[in-house]
């Protein structure tokens, strides 16, 4: 494994420092949350090796009111970059292919290059409306290619595949014999019908998701990887024994705290959502120099500047934060152009999110 940081993470608001960003419109997930937030307190837990596989109740919890899967197709991990990593490891090695689309989130990108396997990228194009063709992941397949890696809702755009679309790609993935993994950490923010569990469309399908962006508790790092097939469940099992043998127990309580109260928490979540994504495409759509594609899911998007701005795209991020106190996802955060840049609207107040908006502006304009 020959590990590079990666640019997402090297230039992380938390990296940069958060006392330093006045509006800090580059995260991807809603608003932090605390304990008192929540509206918790935690109790006087024995702080043992949990079950590895992760809490029973809290397995039970992640597949609760789902079709098709079951708490024992369920691995928590710790976030869905930890699972990421499992899966990675586990099924790819020097000699393997894999297929992935891009832009994409960056650990999907990197920990395949750390192994060593060969890769396909499957670039998704702005003039496309960022839309999936299956056509052009069966032209980047190998005969070496033993993974199909897709992100759904997408990670930064937003966009969604339909569900038929979504198992057309699966049965595709069967009939020539690779797995497919569908990175459904947005999932939970569906602004449409939410998407079945891609799992349950096949035991070569592998689903991942976090608390970490739905829900804001990143902190705790808490995740899963739900697969129907129990030996290459066991096969992450074993991965995971090695990395951390189990998880927090006091993370894994919280998080079974937040799922037993999911739709309480997310249904007023969603409407503020629509309302705020409403007023990014008000804002868009005044200004001459973006163009976007409007997003399905998730609480970012992926607008692209039509034109340099004044001095060059190095020179808008660094007027935009040092005048203006605003702080985006760059494209090469992702391996695009850095006329595109990644938005969030949920992670700042409302306040926030205008003032961050009014200083893109006036950096755009020079």
């Amino acid at each position: 494994m020959r590990y590079v940081r990666m640019p997402i993470e090297v230039e992380s608001p938390e990296e940069y420092g958060y006392g330093n960003i006045r509006f800090n419109l580059s995260e991807s997930s809603i608003a932090d949350q605390s304990l008192g937030s929540l509206g918790l307190q935690v109790p006087d837990l024995t702080l043992l090796y949990g079950e590895h596989r992760g809490g029973s109740r809290l397995r039970e919890l992640v597949v609760a009111g789902e079709t098709g899967v079951s708490a024992d197709d369920v691995l928590i991990t710790g976030g869905a970059a930890g699972a990421l990593f499992i899966i990675a490891t586990a099924l790819l090695d020097a000699g393997d292919h894999l297929v992935v689309v891009r832009p994409n989130y960056a650990t999907n990108l990197e920990t395949p290059r750390a192994i060593g396997c060969g890769i396909g990228f499957v670039d998704l194009a702005f003039e496309d409306g960022f839309a999936l063709d299956i056509d052009r992941i069966a032209a980047a397949m190998t005969p070496a290619t033993r993974l199909i890696s897709v992100t759904c809702p997408h990670n930064p755009t937003g966009v969604m595949m339909a569900e038929a679309e979504l198992r057309r790609l699966a049965d595709f993935a069967a009939a020539r014999g690779c797995r497919l993994l569908v990175d459904e950490t947005y999932r939970d923010l569906s602004l449409t019908a939410r998407l079945p569990i891609a799992a349950s469309m096949g035991d070569h399908v592998i689903s991942v998701a976090s608390l970490s962006k739905a829900f804001g508790v990143p902190g705790i790092r808490v995740g899963w990887i739900i697969n129907r097939d129990p030996v290459l469940q066991e096969l992450f099992l074993a991965a995971k024994e090695q990395i951390s043998i189990c998880g927090s127990v006091i993370n894994e309580w919280v998080a079974e705290e937040l799922l037993a109260r999911r739709a309480a928490f997310l249904e007023p979540m969603l409407a503020e959502w629509r309302r705020r994504l409403d007023r990014v495409a008000e804002w868009i759509a005044g200004e001459e120099n973006l163009e976007w594609v409007r997003p399905m899911g998730g609480v970012v998007c992926f607008p692209r500047m039509k034109a340099d701005p004044p001095g060059g795209t190095a020179a808008f991020y660094r007027r935009l934060l040092e005048r203006h106190g605003t702080y985006v996802g760059p494209g090469h955060w992702f391996e695009m152009p850095d006329r595109y840049f990644r938005l969030g609207y949920a992670w700042p107040t409302a306040e926030e999110l205008e003032g961050g908006l009014a200083g893109i502006s006036a950096a755009l304009r020079g």
